[in-house]
């Protein structure tokens, strides 16, 4: 890449992708002009909301047509700032799934983000009956707040399916390997669609999580643009130990721990390093919570 003079630009994004539309807009902070990005969907938007903390001038609106426009206005001039980061909310969720799943669990996970655009999955949990409630809250720019997480036995909606589809695939992506754990041990058929970008994350995701659960005894089907998972909580096991393979993903790895917890027999993470990427303390701080 040869640097030069840059001019701002409007992106439409074929797919709602918080890491493109960040990059752009701190290269649109150097640019004369406006630099706008189009949205079917908003993706998580913490660069939008640090930037003007920092004093740039941006603006977020939906169009006519119900995409959303994010605009970056030239001659911002930025300065420092003290600014308070919330807790990891993907981090946190391996810790509510496994508070939700183990018999007798009760967790209070402090100052966790929970801004709108990452916490999809809590509103899936919510539609499986799990028993989540936000204590402390505090609505800065970016909100948090404590969770506490006790043990729920999980269900489908009243036709006993979950349908996770196009809209709020951008808020809980990272979470889907996960929910996929999550289905497998609930009263639930959950049908994963519209979420091809998980074939090109650190895996082909619908590909590891599949191959995994099925390592485990799980039924589940993959899908070109998803999987279908049938749970089975009539079993006392309804996962046994495997050898897992996480194909060098750090959420594949996160997501089969969980699962672990409540396998019948040992399971085994061979690459359990790949975890370093995002939670290098994840089993140290597991450890504690189980004990």
């Amino acid at each position: 890449i040869h640097g030069k003079e840059l001019h701002g630009i409007t992106y439409e994004s074929p797919i709602p992708s918080a890491q493109v539309k960040s990059c752009i807009l701190l290269a649109g902070l150097y640019c004369e002009e406006a630099t706008a990005i189009i949205e079917e969907t908003l993706s998580r938007n913490h660069t939008e909301l640090l930037l003007p903390d920092l004093g740039a001038k941006i603006e977020c609106r939906p169009l006519s047509d119900g995409r959303i426009l994010t605009l970056l206005h030239p001659g911002s001039s930025l300065s420092a700032s003290q600014i308070r980061i919330p807790g990891d909310f993907s981090s946190a969720a391996y810790f509510i799934a496994a508070a939700l799943l183990v018999p007798g669990s009760e967790i209070r996970i402090r100052n966790v983000g929970i801004n709108p655009t990452r916490t999809g999955f809590l509103q899936i949990l919510h539609r499986m009956g799990a028993e989540i409630r936000l204590d402390k809250a505090v609505l800065a720019s970016e909100p948090y707040a404590d969770l506490i997480v006790r043990y729920s036995q999980l269900h489908g909606d009243t036709n006993g399916r979950i349908t996770i589809g196009k809209k709020i695939i951008p808020t809980l992506i990272d979470e889907l390997p996960l929910l996929a754990v999550i289905a497998s041990l609930s009263e639930c058929e959950m049908v994963l669609q519209d979420a091809t970008e998980l074939r090109v994350k650190e895996s082909d995701r619908i590909a590891s999580t599949c191959e995994n659960l099925k390592a485990m005894g799980a039924d589940v089907q993959s899908r070109k643009d998803g999987m279908k998972i049938c749970g089975h909580p009539c079993k006392s096991h309804p996962l046994h130990g495997a050898t897992i393979d996480p194909h060098h993903d750090h959420r594949i790895a996160l997501s089969f721990a969980v699962a672990a917890l409540l396998a019948d027999g040992e399971t085994r993470i061979p690459d359990e390093d790949c975890i370093r990427i995002s939670y290098p303390s994840f089993f140290t701080d597991l450890k504690k919570v189980l004990s």
